[in-house]
């Protein structure tokens, strides 16, 4: 085909600029492996990124203290024993820069840089139902015919920016999910954050000494674990490398894809052991607690609240003054039905003179203001730097804030804005060749070391396509009956558990008007990825493949 283009290239009437076999939206840990696999099978393929290099979450979220708490030796590919080998962590939970150079050592090592677009945003995309393929817009003018639109947008990367008055302010203002790579000189000044779930305690206690003053605004407490983070010696390094073969035979299969699983049963255990069970695992300084204790943990009010009240019980004793334990500490959910962060000194910080603690689940923040932020019952907090770690539109919100469409000129944002369905995570019914990861009713960032799904998921979308070509085929799509069985079985495993009696992003709760549903997964990780591989297997069974 042939358009009018500007000198990139680009349309300049909205033709298609460029025929491809595969678009691939972000390149992040998923984007990048999916890349690099549709390349190996011969395909011409493209990754689109709004960031300004590769990275994905660890490009965009570049705050003070953001780091992995799934251990770094895990946080790997771990399709190439060499790739994984040549890499050495500096510590058991590496921060944010050390990171971002690991996924420019994998993006070097595979020369994938040459195929991808940065700083680019896809804007819509279309199904032809007459020619079986996409047409993909980007915000440059890039306009793409291609037959597979492979979605690696990740789960967590839709920010919410749902505070009146951010512009208004005098200030500076910055969300988490988009600080400034050059950072903010916090020194002396009046700091505010907002939020306090994984991001926002991160951030918390690492500017706590820094700030002449910090007001933290905190609306949902957090159930929170101390983390031990040792720096790794080179006899540490050779220990985790020597395990490459056990952790990618063990990983995989694991109910979240750590290298822990669940190895305890509470009504095999006495009371007395019990306790010294838990107390061994507090000590770990991971969050072995929570995705390697007592299972029961998911089922049992009994053992829920047991395991919470020695949770709470921990961050009482850290915090003592009863205005901390009140705001701070849960009590109407139960450990783990939420995310649960890692922290290291977090809860002492409110110790500190400089630190205020605003309670607002009962005097809400109305709106920013020039000077700072305003609660409803009109108190002003004066601020010089504002920053708002204020969650995501999980799941869904990459997607639907893109014009998705597909046959009958269906439209994704409208859909899972009545009822949000996929099957297995992969595909949506109604969308061919549409292909996702990290997306609804598939294991994800709430309940899964996101590099072992994102693995998986791409390696499955790999070979669903080699197989389509291989069997002379051009489009695969869920059957409407393939995907119902899919989200009863989604819905069965939920209901079997006590997360749906909680309020949180897990289900959408945080974003007005979303449904509520289970975002991810709960059925583990090594059981999601035995019936991915049996679907396969089996011919596709619950897909159209013409």
């Amino acid at each position: 085909m042939t358009s009018d283009t500007d000198g990139a290239g680009r349309s300049t009437n909205g033709q298609v600029t460029e025929e491809l076999d595969a678009v691939v939206l972000g390149a992040g840990v998923a984007g990048l492996y999916q890349l690099h696999q549709l390349r190996e099978q011969g395909l011409r393929v493209k990754a689109f990124d709004a960031a300004g290099d590769v990275g994905g979450t660890w490009w965009w979220n570049r705050y003070p203290g953001a780091r992995f708490d799934s251990e770094g030796y895990i946080y790997q590919y771990l399709f190439d024993e060499k790739l994984y080998k040549d890499w050495s962590w500096s510590q058991k939970f590496p921060g944010q820069p050390e990171i971002e150079q690991w996924m420019h050592y994998i993006t070097d090592r595979l020369d994938l840089r040459k195929d991808i677009t940065f700083g680019t945003k896809i804007t819509a995309a279309h199904f032809d139902e007459e020619r079986g393929r996409w047409t993909v817009h980007t915000d440059r003018g890039d306009v793409v015919d291609t037959q597979f639109f492979i979605s690696c947008a990740g789960m967590l990367s839709a920010p919410l920016k749902n505070i009146e008055g951010t512009d208004s302010f005098s200030g500076e203002l910055a969300f988490s999910s988009s600080y400034p790579a050059e950072g903010l000189d916090l020194a002396g000044k009046r700091v505010g954050v907002v939020g306090v779930g994984a991001t926002g305690i991160q951030i918390i206690q690492t500017i706590a000494s820094e700030v002449g003053h910090l007001t933290v605004f905190a609306r949902g407490p957090q159930y929170v674990l101390p983390m031990k983070n040792p720096t790794y010696t080179k006899d540490d390094q050779d220990w985790y490398k020597s395990r490459f073969e056990e952790l990618r035979s063990t990983i995989p299969h694991t109910f979240t894809g750590f290298e822990y699983d669940f190895e305890h049963t509470w009504a095999n255990c006495t009371p007395q052991q019990r306790q010294d069970i838990l107390e061994e695992i507090y000590q770990d300084g991971s969050l072995k607690l929570w995705l390697a204790g007592f299972g029961e943990i998911f089922f049992t009010e009994e053992v829920s609240e047991a395991v919470s009240e020695f949770v709470r019980a921990k961050m009482r004793d850290r915090l003592k003054d009863q205005h901390l334990i009140d705001t701070l500490v849960p009590t109407d959910y139960g450990f783990g039905t939420h995310r649960v962060p890692l922290e290291n000194g977090y809860l002492e910080v409110y110790h500190q003179e400089n630190v205020d603690l605003v309670n607002v689940r009962d005097n809400p923040i109305a709106q920013i203001r020039p000077e700072g932020i305003e609660l409803s019952d009109g108190t002003v907090v004066d601020l010089d730097v504002i920053i708002l770690a204020t969650g995501f539109d999980a799941g869904t919100g990459a997607l639907t804030r893109i014009d998705i469409r597909g046959r009958e000129g269906r439209s994704l944002a409208d859909e899972w804005g009545r009822d949000i369905r996929t099957t297995m995570g992969l595909a949506k019914h109604g969308y061919p060749n549409l292909l996702t990861t990290a997306a609804p009713l598939a294991p994800s960032a709430a309940l899964c070391n996101m590099t072992t799904c994102l693995q998986q998921q791409t390696e499955w979308i790999s070979g669903a396509i080699k197989d389509l070509k291989a069997d002379g085929k051009t489009t695969i799509e869920p059957t409407a009956e393939g995907e119902d069985a899919w989200v009863a079985h989604h819905e069965e495993l939920v209901n079997a558990t006590l997360v749906p009696k909680t309020t949180s992003w897990y289900l959408g709760s945080n974003v007005p008007g979303k449904p509520r549903r289970l975002l991810s997964y709960i059925g583990g990780v090594g059981t999601y990825r035995q019936k991915c591989d049996d679907e396969a297997a089996n011919g596709y069974p619950t897909f159209t493949r013409t």
